[in-house]
Protein backbone atom coordinates (compact mmCIF):
# COMPACT_ATOMS: atom_id res chain seq x y z
CA UNK A 1 0.00 0.00 0.00
CA UNK A 2 1.17 3.52 -0.78
CA UNK A 3 0.10 6.35 1.54
CA UNK A 4 0.63 10.10 1.09
CA UNK A 5 0.77 11.97 4.38
CA UNK A 6 0.43 15.73 3.88
CA UNK A 7 1.75 17.92 6.67
CA UNK A 8 3.88 14.97 7.78
CA UNK A 9 6.69 17.18 9.10
CA UNK A 10 4.33 18.90 11.54
CA UNK A 11 3.26 17.87 15.02
CA UNK A 12 0.45 15.33 14.56
CA UNK A 13 1.49 14.44 11.01
CA UNK A 14 5.07 13.81 12.13
CA UNK A 15 3.94 11.54 14.94
CA UNK A 16 1.73 9.71 12.43
CA UNK A 17 4.71 9.24 10.08
CA UNK A 18 6.74 7.65 12.90
CA UNK A 19 3.81 5.50 14.04
CA UNK A 20 2.96 4.20 10.55
CA UNK A 21 6.54 3.51 9.47
CA UNK A 22 7.09 1.56 12.67
CA UNK A 23 3.85 -0.43 12.33
CA UNK A 24 3.83 -1.07 8.56
CA UNK A 25 7.40 -1.61 7.33
CA UNK A 26 6.12 -3.09 4.03
CA UNK A 27 3.97 -0.08 3.07
CA UNK A 28 5.29 2.91 1.11
CA UNK A 29 4.98 6.41 2.59
CA UNK A 30 5.31 9.81 0.96
CA UNK A 31 5.38 12.96 3.08
CA UNK A 32 4.32 16.19 1.35
CA UNK A 33 5.04 19.26 3.49
CA UNK A 34 5.74 22.92 2.73
CA UNK A 35 7.83 23.28 5.93
CA UNK A 36 6.11 26.44 7.11
CA UNK A 37 6.64 27.57 10.73
CA UNK A 38 5.18 24.44 12.35
CA UNK A 39 6.73 21.90 9.97
CA UNK A 40 10.38 20.94 10.27
CA UNK A 41 12.59 18.22 8.84
CA UNK A 42 14.06 17.70 12.31
CA UNK A 43 10.72 16.09 13.25
CA UNK A 44 11.15 13.29 10.68
CA UNK A 45 14.95 13.21 10.57
CA UNK A 46 15.09 9.63 11.89
CA UNK A 47 13.06 8.21 8.96
CA UNK A 48 14.45 10.24 6.05
CA UNK A 49 16.84 7.48 4.94
CA UNK A 50 14.33 4.62 5.10
CA UNK A 51 13.75 2.81 1.78
CA UNK A 52 9.96 2.97 2.08
CA UNK A 53 9.82 6.71 2.84
CA UNK A 54 10.05 9.70 0.53
CA UNK A 55 9.89 13.41 1.42
CA UNK A 56 8.62 16.03 -1.03
CA UNK A 57 8.73 19.71 -0.13
CA UNK A 58 5.66 21.38 -1.56
CA UNK A 59 2.33 23.10 -1.09
CA UNK A 60 -0.94 21.13 -1.21
CA UNK A 61 -2.46 24.19 -2.93
CA UNK A 62 0.04 23.80 -5.81
CA UNK A 63 -2.18 21.99 -8.32
CA UNK A 64 0.59 21.22 -10.82
CA UNK A 65 2.80 19.64 -8.17
CA UNK A 66 -0.02 17.64 -6.55
CA UNK A 67 -1.14 16.25 -9.93
CA UNK A 68 2.46 15.32 -10.80
CA UNK A 69 2.77 13.42 -7.49
CA UNK A 70 -0.48 11.54 -8.13
CA UNK A 71 0.61 10.66 -11.67
CA UNK A 72 4.05 9.40 -10.66
CA UNK A 73 3.21 7.76 -7.33
CA UNK A 74 -0.36 6.46 -7.83
CA UNK A 75 -1.20 6.51 -4.09
CA UNK A 76 -3.84 4.32 -2.44
CA UNK A 77 -4.59 6.58 0.53
CA UNK A 78 -4.23 10.27 1.32
CA UNK A 79 -4.18 11.44 4.93
CA UNK A 80 -4.40 15.22 4.99
CA UNK A 81 -2.81 16.78 8.08
CA UNK A 82 -1.54 19.84 6.17
CA UNK A 83 -3.08 22.91 7.78
CA UNK A 84 -2.34 26.24 9.31
CA UNK A 85 -3.52 25.51 12.82
CA UNK A 86 -2.83 28.25 15.35
CA UNK A 87 -5.92 30.21 16.37
CA UNK A 88 -3.98 33.36 17.34
CA UNK A 89 -2.23 33.41 13.96
CA UNK A 90 -5.60 32.99 12.20
CA UNK A 91 -6.90 36.09 13.96
CA UNK A 92 -3.86 38.09 12.80
CA UNK A 93 -3.86 36.79 9.21
CA UNK A 94 -6.95 34.81 8.14
CA UNK A 95 -6.09 34.64 4.42
CA UNK A 96 -3.21 32.17 4.68
CA UNK A 97 -5.54 29.79 6.57
CA UNK A 98 -8.04 29.86 3.71
CA UNK A 99 -5.29 29.19 1.16
CA UNK A 100 -3.92 26.07 2.87
CA UNK A 101 -6.94 24.72 4.72
CA UNK A 102 -9.60 25.29 2.05
CA UNK A 103 -7.90 25.72 -1.35
CA UNK A 104 -5.29 23.09 -0.51
CA UNK A 105 -8.00 20.60 0.45
CA UNK A 106 -9.88 21.30 -2.80
CA UNK A 107 -6.73 20.61 -4.86
CA UNK A 108 -6.17 17.27 -3.10
CA UNK A 109 -9.80 16.31 -3.65
CA UNK A 110 -9.60 17.24 -7.35
CA UNK A 111 -6.51 15.04 -7.65
CA UNK A 112 -8.36 12.14 -5.99
CA UNK A 113 -11.25 12.64 -8.38
CA UNK A 114 -8.99 12.83 -11.45
CA UNK A 115 -6.59 9.96 -10.66
CA UNK A 116 -8.66 7.81 -8.30
CA UNK A 117 -8.03 6.92 -4.66
CA UNK A 118 -9.00 4.12 -2.26
CA UNK A 119 -9.47 6.54 0.65
CA UNK A 120 -9.09 10.25 1.28
CA UNK A 121 -8.95 11.05 4.99
CA UNK A 122 -9.38 14.58 6.30
CA UNK A 123 -7.90 15.31 9.72
CA UNK A 124 -10.12 17.95 11.30
CA UNK A 125 -10.75 19.43 14.73
CA UNK A 126 -13.40 19.62 17.44
CA UNK A 127 -13.17 23.40 17.07
CA UNK A 128 -15.58 23.22 14.11
CA UNK A 129 -18.34 22.60 16.68
CA UNK A 130 -17.74 25.90 18.49
CA UNK A 131 -17.71 25.65 22.26
CA UNK A 132 -19.71 24.41 25.22
CA UNK A 133 -20.72 26.29 28.39
CA UNK A 134 -18.52 25.80 31.46
CA UNK A 135 -21.56 25.15 33.69
CA UNK A 136 -22.82 22.16 31.64
CA UNK A 137 -20.26 19.36 32.14
CA UNK A 138 -22.94 16.92 30.90
CA UNK A 139 -22.73 18.27 27.33
CA UNK A 140 -20.31 16.83 24.75
CA UNK A 141 -19.68 17.18 21.02
CA UNK A 142 -21.02 14.26 18.99
CA UNK A 143 -20.74 13.71 15.24
CA UNK A 144 -24.28 15.15 14.95
CA UNK A 145 -23.41 18.43 16.73
CA UNK A 146 -24.00 21.31 14.26
CA UNK A 147 -20.96 23.19 12.98
CA UNK A 148 -20.67 26.55 14.74
CA UNK A 149 -17.24 28.13 14.31
CA UNK A 150 -15.61 30.84 16.42
CA UNK A 151 -12.26 31.73 14.79
CA UNK A 152 -10.94 32.08 11.23
CA UNK A 153 -9.01 28.86 11.90
CA UNK A 154 -12.07 26.80 12.84
CA UNK A 155 -14.08 28.39 10.01
CA UNK A 156 -11.41 27.31 7.50
CA UNK A 157 -11.36 23.76 8.88
CA UNK A 158 -15.17 23.54 8.82
CA UNK A 159 -15.16 24.81 5.22
CA UNK A 160 -12.71 22.06 4.30
CA UNK A 161 -14.87 19.42 6.03
CA UNK A 162 -17.96 20.55 4.10
CA UNK A 163 -15.98 20.45 0.86
CA UNK A 164 -14.76 16.90 1.61
CA UNK A 165 -18.35 15.77 2.27
CA UNK A 166 -19.55 17.51 -0.90
CA UNK A 167 -16.94 15.71 -3.04
CA UNK A 168 -18.12 12.42 -1.58
CA UNK A 169 -21.76 13.14 -2.35
CA UNK A 170 -21.25 14.80 -5.75
CA UNK A 171 -18.27 12.92 -7.18
CA UNK A 172 -18.30 9.75 -5.04
CA UNK A 173 -14.78 10.35 -3.69
CA UNK A 174 -14.29 7.76 -0.89
CA UNK A 175 -13.70 9.96 2.15
CA UNK A 176 -13.61 9.85 5.92
CA UNK A 177 -13.22 12.74 8.38
CA UNK A 178 -11.92 12.70 11.94
CA UNK A 179 -12.37 15.53 14.43
CA UNK A 180 -10.02 15.42 17.38
CA UNK A 181 -9.67 17.23 20.67
CA UNK A 182 -6.47 19.05 21.71
CA UNK A 183 -3.39 16.92 21.07
CA UNK A 184 -0.17 16.95 23.08
CA UNK A 185 3.05 14.95 23.05
CA UNK A 186 6.43 14.87 21.25
CA UNK A 187 7.31 17.25 18.39
CA UNK A 188 4.73 19.89 19.37
CA UNK A 189 5.73 23.34 18.09
CA UNK A 190 6.77 25.44 21.10
CA UNK A 191 4.17 28.21 20.71
CA UNK A 192 1.31 25.91 21.75
CA UNK A 193 0.15 25.80 25.36
CA UNK A 194 1.86 22.67 26.75
CA UNK A 195 5.28 22.91 25.03
CA UNK A 196 5.39 26.68 25.63
CA UNK A 197 4.71 26.21 29.34
CA UNK A 198 7.36 23.46 29.59
CA UNK A 199 9.90 25.65 27.78
CA UNK A 200 9.18 28.77 29.85
CA UNK A 201 9.15 26.84 33.13
CA UNK A 202 12.53 25.27 32.33
CA UNK A 203 13.90 28.75 31.60
CA UNK A 204 12.11 30.20 34.67
CA UNK A 205 10.29 32.71 32.46
CA UNK A 206 6.71 33.81 33.13
CA UNK A 207 3.95 31.43 32.00
CA UNK A 208 1.24 33.49 30.23
CA UNK A 209 -2.30 32.24 30.89
CA UNK A 210 -5.29 33.74 29.05
CA UNK A 211 -7.96 35.40 31.22
CA UNK A 212 -8.41 33.46 34.46
CA UNK A 213 -7.28 30.15 32.93
CA UNK A 214 -10.80 28.73 33.21
CA UNK A 215 -11.12 27.57 29.59
CA UNK A 216 -11.48 23.78 29.43
CA UNK A 217 -9.88 21.50 26.84
CA UNK A 218 -10.11 17.74 26.34
CA UNK A 219 -6.50 16.53 26.01
CA UNK A 220 -5.60 13.64 23.69
CA UNK A 221 -2.14 12.08 23.71
CA UNK A 222 -0.93 12.21 20.12
CA UNK A 223 -0.10 8.50 19.84
CA UNK A 224 -3.69 7.62 20.79
CA UNK A 225 -4.78 9.90 17.95
CA UNK A 226 -2.45 8.12 15.49
CA UNK A 227 -3.92 4.74 16.45
CA UNK A 228 -7.43 6.12 15.84
CA UNK A 229 -6.63 7.51 12.38
CA UNK A 230 -4.99 4.24 11.35
CA UNK A 231 -8.18 2.39 12.36
CA UNK A 232 -10.38 4.82 10.43
CA UNK A 233 -8.44 4.66 7.15
CA UNK A 234 -8.42 0.84 7.26
CA UNK A 235 -11.78 -0.02 8.84
CA UNK A 236 -13.84 3.18 8.95
CA UNK A 237 -16.99 3.48 6.84
CA UNK A 238 -16.68 5.69 3.74
CA UNK A 239 -18.51 9.01 4.08
CA UNK A 240 -18.48 9.00 7.88
CA UNK A 241 -17.24 11.50 10.48
CA UNK A 242 -15.50 10.17 13.60
CA UNK A 243 -14.87 12.13 16.80
CA UNK A 244 -11.60 11.34 18.59
CA UNK A 245 -11.36 12.52 22.20
CA UNK A 246 -9.18 11.83 25.16
CA UNK A 247 -11.62 11.86 28.12
CA UNK A 248 -9.09 14.15 29.81
CA UNK A 249 -10.79 17.48 30.47
CA UNK A 250 -8.64 20.08 32.20
CA UNK A 251 -8.76 23.85 32.58
CA UNK A 252 -5.78 25.67 31.12
CA UNK A 253 -4.78 26.69 34.63
CA UNK A 254 -4.85 23.07 35.83
CA UNK A 255 -2.59 22.08 32.93
CA UNK A 256 -0.08 24.81 33.74
CA UNK A 257 -0.03 23.92 37.45
CA UNK A 258 0.52 20.21 36.66
CA UNK A 259 3.51 21.11 34.44
CA UNK A 260 5.00 23.37 37.15
CA UNK A 261 4.57 20.63 39.75
CA UNK A 262 6.22 18.01 37.49
CA UNK A 263 9.17 20.34 36.89
CA UNK A 264 9.32 21.43 40.53
CA UNK A 265 8.84 25.10 39.63
CA UNK A 266 6.86 27.71 41.61
CA UNK A 267 3.32 28.78 40.67
CA UNK A 268 4.52 32.37 41.03
CA UNK A 269 5.76 32.03 37.41
CA UNK A 270 2.12 32.16 36.21
CA UNK A 271 1.13 35.49 34.64
CA UNK A 272 -2.47 36.21 33.63
CA UNK A 273 -2.79 38.02 30.29
CA UNK A 274 -5.69 39.58 28.36
CA UNK A 275 -8.00 36.92 27.00
CA UNK A 276 -7.95 35.83 23.34
CA UNK A 277 -10.63 37.39 21.11
CA UNK A 278 -13.67 35.08 20.94
CA UNK A 279 -11.95 32.52 23.17
CA UNK A 280 -13.92 29.25 23.21
CA UNK A 281 -14.94 28.26 26.75
CA UNK A 282 -14.95 24.47 26.69
CA UNK A 283 -14.29 21.66 24.23
CA UNK A 284 -15.32 18.11 25.09
CA UNK A 285 -15.72 15.19 22.69
CA UNK A 286 -17.94 12.14 22.95
CA UNK A 287 -15.92 9.37 21.21
CA UNK A 288 -18.65 6.69 21.59
CA UNK A 289 -18.84 6.08 17.82
CA UNK A 290 -15.10 5.31 17.69
CA UNK A 291 -15.47 2.95 20.63
CA UNK A 292 -18.52 1.10 19.32
CA UNK A 293 -17.67 0.90 15.60
CA UNK A 294 -13.87 0.66 15.62
CA UNK A 295 -13.16 -0.60 19.14
CA UNK A 296 -10.91 2.39 19.89
CA UNK A 297 -10.43 4.25 23.11
CA UNK A 298 -7.62 6.41 24.44
CA UNK A 299 -5.14 4.48 26.56
CA UNK A 300 -3.09 7.38 27.96
CA UNK A 301 -4.35 9.42 30.90
CA UNK A 302 -3.32 13.07 31.06
CA UNK A 303 -1.21 12.39 34.13
CA UNK A 304 0.74 9.66 32.27
CA UNK A 305 0.89 11.61 29.01
CA UNK A 306 2.19 14.83 30.53
CA UNK A 307 5.01 12.92 32.27
CA UNK A 308 5.99 11.31 28.93
CA UNK A 309 5.75 14.67 27.16
CA UNK A 310 7.91 16.53 29.68
CA UNK A 311 10.46 13.70 29.60
CA UNK A 312 10.58 13.91 25.79
CA UNK A 313 11.16 17.69 25.84
CA UNK A 314 13.88 17.38 28.47
CA UNK A 315 15.64 14.75 26.33
CA UNK A 316 15.12 16.60 23.02
CA UNK A 317 16.21 20.17 23.71
CA UNK A 318 18.21 20.02 20.48
CA UNK A 319 14.96 19.57 18.52
CA UNK A 320 13.35 22.55 20.32
CA UNK A 321 16.38 24.70 19.56
CA UNK A 322 16.43 23.61 15.90
CA UNK A 323 12.76 24.33 15.17
CA UNK A 324 12.91 27.74 16.86
CA UNK A 325 16.13 28.73 15.09
CA UNK A 326 14.71 27.74 11.69
CA UNK A 327 11.83 30.23 11.95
Amino acid sequence: MKIIITGGAGFIGGNFVHYMLNKYPNDQFICLDLLTYAGNLATIEQVMDKDNFKFIKGDIADRKLVYEIFESENPDIIVNFAAESHVDRSIENPEVFLQTNVIGTSVLLDACRKYGITRYHQVSTDEVYGDLPLDRPDLFFTEETPIHTSSPYSASKASADLLVQAYHRTFDVPITISRCSNNYGPYHYPEKLIPLMIKNALEEKSLPVYGKGENVRDWLYVEDHCVAIDLIIRNGKVGEVYNIGGHNEKTNLEVVKIILKELNKPESLITYVADRLGHDLRYAIDPTKMQQQLNWQPTTTFEEGIKKTIKWYLENQKWVKTVLEDK
